[in-house]
């Protein structure tokens, strides 16, 4: 899986006119799923961000997760991280997973945030999507499950 987490002060990710998920402060993370993960995959990951220290604590270091901070989470589904743009002008998508297992696995990973997270909201997957955000910070960071 590939993710990028986008530190906000806030998010919102709108489909044809309608918001299908708005956050406050936490974070937007952009998530890609590989053909070859699966649910271990899924649950490593979603451990490593919960608990990833990027929040500024009162000497303002980032020294805080997400969770001590109770923060927000905003997922939207994002194939595209898995672009190989090697050869050619045109990206090549084949270590993206299929669409039905990527859409499986995108939805086990939200399930399981909320599990944990105060508020999980999301994009629709395979949707167009206008994703607006206020990064704080800026503070982006990238993580991949086979790095």
């Amino acid at each position: 899986m590939r993710a990028v987490l986008q530190r906000v002060s806030r998010a919102k990710v709108t489909v044809d006119g309608r918001v299908t998920g708005e956050i406050d402060r936490g974070l937007l993370i952009l998530l890609g799923v590989g053909h070859s993960d699966d649910e271990t995959v899924a649950d490593k990951l979603l451990d490593k961000i919960t608990k990833l220290r990027i929040f500024e604590n009162s000497e303002g270091k980032m020294n805080l997760s997400l969770a001590e901070i109770e923060g927000e989470m905003l997922v939207v589904s994002q194939f595209t991280l898995y672009a190989d743009t090697r050869k050619g002008r045109r990206p090549s998508f084949i270590e993206a997973a299929s669409p039905v297992e990527g859409n499986r696995l995108y939805e086990y990973f939200v399930l399981k945030a909320r599990e944990t997270v105060r508020k999980v909201d999301t994009g629709e997957f395979g949707a167009m999507m206008d994703v607006e955000l206020v990064n704080d910070g800026p503070v982006t960071i990238t993580i991949d499950t086979d790095n």
